[in-house]
């Protein structure tokens, strides 16, 4: 299924439906400030899961949550004062950060370091998901294979409808991945760049 969302003002009953396929343990694609993503609620084991098949990711490939905004990010990350800092300058932006995981975290969501991805997109339609939720959205890319990255609903929903509840059309997205900080060291470490602007770091 395919349903076309304003991106710059998210119609809220459309909103709620995507919502309610993610309450009853669905996949869905749907775009952000970077690539399109494919996520499910990051408590339903069964969803998760469900994820791994669908993009056929090694489950020791680490996903990362999206949250509607920095104070929900504080209830599953442990975020320093330097760390907060960085943040509240960069945030909503196409950034992952990768900090230390609270108890809140599911065990399967956290890696052997216990670290978690955190997303914030600047994105309305998956901020407001994320907000009407009450819950984090577990996040990936949408590719094909290790390499091919797809940024066109109509063509995620060719490729991948079978497999997935639901394609939010959100319109074309950025060719880029977002850029991956690790934030768990006195000063953040690069792990992937992608995009945004990476010289606040250097």
């Amino acid at each position: 299924m395919l349903i076309h969302i304003n991106s710059e003002n998210p119609q809220m009953r459309l909103i709620q439906k995507a919502v309610d396929i993610l309450e009853a343990g669905g996949v869905i694609s749907y775009p952000t400030d970077t690539i399109y993503g494919i996520g499910c609620d990051a408590f339903n084991k069964k969803a998760i899961e469900k994820l791994y098949q669908v993009t056929q990711k090694d489950r020791k490939q680490p996903l990362s949550f999206i949250c509607p905004d920095l104070k929900d990010v504080a209830r599953y990350a442990l975020v320093s004062n330097s760390a907060y800092k960085i943040m509240r300058k960069l945030l909503p932006g196409p950034y992952t950060f990768v900090l230390p995981g609270t108890r809140l975290v599911p065990k399967m969501m956290l890696t052997k370091r216990r670290t978690v991805g955190i997303r914030v997109p600047d994105n309305n339609i998956c901020l407001m998901m994320a907000q009407a939720l009450g819950r984090p959205i577990v996040s990936t890319t949408v590719t094909i294979g290790d390499e091919e990255l797809l940024n066109d609903p109509y063509d995620i929903d060719s490729r991948l409808g079978k497999a997935l509840d639901l394609v939010i059309d959100g319109g074309f997205s950025s060719h880029d991945a977002s850029s991956v900080v690790d934030l768990t060291h006195d000063k953040p470490v690069i792990l992937r760049a992608g995009k945004g602007d990476l010289s606040y770091f250097e």
